[in-house]
């Protein structure tokens, strides 16, 4: 999606995609990684205002997001009470707290150098936002920003796509395979029906619904 559609949806408050509590997927998988270090840095792509990343930095990680819509984080901010820093850096505003690193600009933007060596990724909402011809780009990126051996938790969605245009979008486990497979092993982790608890989308037409649960790593 162009980032102007991403932008009126924050500006307008159309955000059924943000969550008000820490997802339950990362709180239960999460630990399956089995990362080396609780201290390592983790990656957030198109982070938006979620609370997951507080509760990743309370697990005691550094945690950097990058997100295109300013609304977003300084709602993150303001609404947790998180003091924070601001500065320009390349093509981004940064926001930084202890800990806790945003960047705000666009996420094929971001290097290497800008983003620092990262042990893990979290993709909650990430690839299931993109179009079908943006995901190439965005899993290559991905694997250009990510060192051998860091470990990703990636959480997609599955339902019958002509039921809703999306975003969020179904993503397959077979396209997973042919975006991923590449450049990172991975292994599906978790399936679970979760319909019953999304009176959104279930409005919206859909019969079918799995939250699916994979973990990464990156050769």
């Amino acid at each position: 999606m162009q980032p102007e559609f991403w932008h009126e949806r924050w500006r307008t408050g159309q955000i059924g995609f943000h969550q008000s509590a820490v997802d339950r997927g990362l709180r239960h998988h999460w630990s399956a990684l089995g990362l080396a270090s609780r201290s390592c840095r983790v990656f957030v792509p198109l982070c938006g205002k979620s609370l997951d990343l507080l509760w990743l930095r309370e697990q005691g990680h550094f945690v950097a997001g990058v997100e295109i819509s300013a609304t977003a984080l300084e709602s993150l901010c303001l609404e947790n009470g998180v003091p924070v820093r601001r500065r320009t850096l390349a093509r981004f505003d940064v926001y930084e707290a202890a800990n806790l690193q945003l960047f705000c600009g666009d996420f094929f933007a971001l290097t290497p150098e800008l983003l620092g060596e990262v042990g893990a990724i979290y993709d909650r909402a990430a690839l299931i936002s993109w179009a079908p011809e943006l995901r190439a780009a965005y899993a290559a990126h991905i694997a250009g920003l990510t060192p051998p051996g860091a470990r990703m938790l990636l959480v997609t969605l599955e339902y019958p796509q002509p039921q809703m245009p999306g975003p969020p979008f179904s993503v397959s486990g077979e396209e997973v395979a042919g975006l991923f497979a590449p450049h990172f092993a991975l292994e599906e982790i978790a399936r679970e029906d979760i319909l019953a608890g999304e009176e959104r989308l279930r409005a919206k037409g859909v019969t079918r619904l799995d939250e699916v649960c994979y973990q990464l790593v990156r050769r």
